[in-house]
């Protein structure tokens, strides 16, 4: 049976693997069915055991064959692996492919919200719940009206949309931009698409906080880039280790969120903010400055000011109205120089990539409207309050900073024992919902709790649990 007739035609490991898929589809191996030893075969076969090793290799990756220590090699069981014919193996694609694929953990949560929606408490999404959202009707515009605003837009967005974001932008942190250094996006993920996409290559270096959101984003990998943690402390990243980042790895550009950071919700200080600046432009090294969360600011002491208006050059702005509009606003912003707002907007055009005039015709309307003001100082003061709510139920051993912005609180756990990954499924055993530290890139007993969507009957549920889990 273990017999090849070899030919100079192809490799002599592609004639094993050719030879073992015929066997799988004229049925003379079957899934389960246990193929000789390594190298038992190699001699039946009359080829070495490295060439030997080579074919199963790949017939492994190709998930035809499964290999396991102490209980040899046997033709797969799964449904992906059967061989019948000559079909694609598609999952070997759906698992190599560059976007990475959802944690484990958070396809837990989104099963156990899926199976029981009425028996969870959500303190892990990062969206606002509908009541939240501004309560303001939409222009009645026929669907010529709508054709006629496309003789508004160019390539990097539509001009009264753009007109609107220069003068918020202007009146809320005192930056000046011209109308060809705004580019509109659906929303902020897309302008980080195109970053990583446009400016950067392949193999690059970039520097991100730790812990931060961007961890749980594919598009850095999907571009190829090495990705390098910056820690951080109470006053933003420390720019001693974004120094030495830099001179080991030549890091290309450093992307924060210096505003309700988002898990921690710190805010970088003035100092750190001028220092950062300063240091990157030494180097040369362009930052893109993440800005979700600056219009829910709970203090009335003045905000530090954006690192765009300390440095408007060498700064990529990025704005969006999904924190206070809702993630299906898909409505963002990028301010940057002229010919890098050109370059990001002619590549969108050419990926196909185009944003529908409706959209921003809408946000328009939403942001020139007199109510959309008196909604988000409501929106900071209902945040505010449901900070407040839920800190009073947090149980004795959780610790925190008592974030003055954006709906996320940074808990830290009592260190009293290891926290590995696998010992957060006990909060999802609880049927609560939180993000864990992990998710953020880094590891340490430490949880986000979002309290946008609080609902005040599952309070002293909510405390309830959390105690017996830290007390367990």
């Amino acid at each position: 049976m273990w017999k090849i007739t070899k030919t100079k035609s192809f490799p002599i490991y592609q004639q094993i693997v050719t030879l073992i898929e015929a066997y799988i589809e004229t049925g003379k191996l079957l899934p389960g069915d246990k193929i000789p030893a390594e190298r038992e075969l190699a001699t039946m076969l009359h080829v070495n055991r490295s060439t030997l090793v080579k074919a199963l290799d790949e017939l492994s990756a190709r998930g035809i064959i499964t290999r396991k220590q102490g209980s040899g090699t046997r033709i797969s069981e799964d449904k992906w692996g059967v061989f019948t014919g000559q079909k694609t193996n598609w999952r070997h694609y759906v698992t190599q492919g560059s976007f990475l694929q959802a944690t484990p953990y958070m396809d837990k949560m989104k099963q156990l919200l899926h199976e029981s929606p009425d028996d969870v408490i959500d303190l892990a999404s990062g969206e606002l719940p509908v009541h939240l959202i501004p309560k303001i009707s939409t222009p009645a515009l026929s669907w010529q009206s709508f054709l006629a605003e496309e003789d508004s837009e160019d390539t990097a967005g539509y001009q009264p949309l753009k007109e609107t974001i220069r003068d918020m932008i202007a009146r809320d942190h005192d930056v000046k931009t011209n109308l060809d250094q705004i580019f509109i996006t659906s929303g902020a993920q897309q302008a980080l698409f195109l970053i990583t996409q446009c400016l950067l290559t392949s193999g690059d270096a970039i520097a991100i906080e730790s812990p931060s959101y961007f961890y749980a984003l594919s598009i850095f990998q999907s571009a190829g880039l090495r990705i390098y943690a910056l820690p951080m402390d109470e006053n933003g990243v420390k720019l001693d280790e974004l120094e030495q980042l830099y001179r080991k790895h030549r890091i290309k550009m450093v992307f924060v969120n210096p505003t309700f950071q988002n898990p921690t919700s710190l805010t970088m200080s003035v100092k750190r903010r001028e220092a950062l600046v300063k240091l990157c432009a030494k180097i040369q090294v362009p930052i893109v400055e993440d800005d979700p969360y600056s219009m829910l600011a709970f203090t009335d002491q003045a905000m530090p000011p954006l690192l765009k208006k300390i440095d408007p050059d060498n700064v990529l702005y990025i704005g969006s109205l999904s924190k206070v509009m809702g993630s299906t606003t898909r409505i963002g912003w990028l301010l940057g120089p002229a010919a890098v707002v050109t370059r990001l907007a002619e590549a969108r055009q050419e990926m196909d990539f185009g944003l529908s005039i409706f959209p921003q015709v809408l946000a328009n309307h939403v942001l020139n409207d007199p109510g959309f003001d008196k909604h988000i100082v409501w929106l900071q003061e209902t945040l505010r309050t449901q900070r407040d709510t839920l800190i009073a139920h947090l149980p004795n051993g959780v610790t925190y900073h008592i974030p003055e912005g954006g709906f996320h609180l940074w808990c830290h756990l009592p260190e009293n024992k290891m926290w590995m990954n696998r010992d957060f499924d006990i909060f999802l055993e609880h049927k609560l919902l939180v993000m864990p530290a992990f998710l953020f890139g880094i590891k340490e007993p430490s949880i986000r709790l979002t309290f946008a969507r609080l609902n005040e009957t599952e309070l002293i549920d909510i405390q309830k649990k959390l105690a017996d889990i830290i007390t367990r």
